[in-house]
């Protein structure tokens, strides 16, 4: 069971870090959108054309602006990178919990829900990755491209995808130590940052 913990806490992490380095690559892609885009404003006024008329539109001709597209690739990024966090998040319990109610709970109703929790988050989970690969499909199919960069939307659903089943993957996993530890009371999960140190 320890090494099968390993395996999936390796998985959860290197989609976190996945997920980590596209959303910096979005930030800084961000960013320099933003100053593109003010700075073609600038250009654009009429202190700038007075000023230096030349080199404002040399700045403009030479394609000062926003990154072509930077919309469409956030909002695919995005996407990806939220699936990315999701195994991390589900095998080390890192999601939000409201236990104003659980905490008047006897124990052994906490351990019980810990499973019907854990059970019920893995099936919505399997069932997100079964809905997106469909959607991936009918996309395949259908030849969709986006509106600017006219890359197939499929790229970004197989993007998502990929986090999608690894967190299924993790949900099962979880539920079924959530089990293994009500049925066994031998702790597996708890802290598995930390465990793994």
């Amino acid at each position: 069971m320890a090494g099968l913990h390993r395996i999936v806490l390796w998985l959860a992490r290197l989609m976190a870090l996945l997920g980590g380095a596209v959303l910096l690559v979005l930030v800084v892609m961000t960013c320099i959108s933003i100053v593109g885009r003010a700075l073609n404003s600038l250009m654009h006024t009429g202190v700038m054309t007075s000023l230096a008329p030349g080199f404002a539109t040399w700045a403009i001709e030479a394609g000062l602006g926003a990154i072509p597209g930077d919309f469409e690739l956030v909002e695919a990024g995005m996407a990806f990178c939220i699936f990315a966090f999701l195994p991390f998040c589900t095998v080390t319990g890192g999601h939000a919990s409201v236990d104003v109610f659980t905490n008047f709970l006897p124990r052994g109703a906490n351990k019980v829900l810990e499973v019907l929790i854990a059970t019920l988050f893995a099936a919505v989970l399997v069932l997100i990755a079964v809905q997106l690969n469909e959607g991936m499909a009918r996309k395949v199919s259908s030849g969709q491209t986006t509106l600017l960069l006219q890359f197939p939307v499929w790229w970004a659903y197989a993007a998502c995808l990929v986090g999608a089943v690894a967190s299924a993957a993790v949900g099962v996993y979880v539920a079924g130590g959530r089990l293994y530890e009500l049925l066994t009371g031998r702790v597996i999960l708890t802290n598995a940052v930390g465990a793994d140190h």
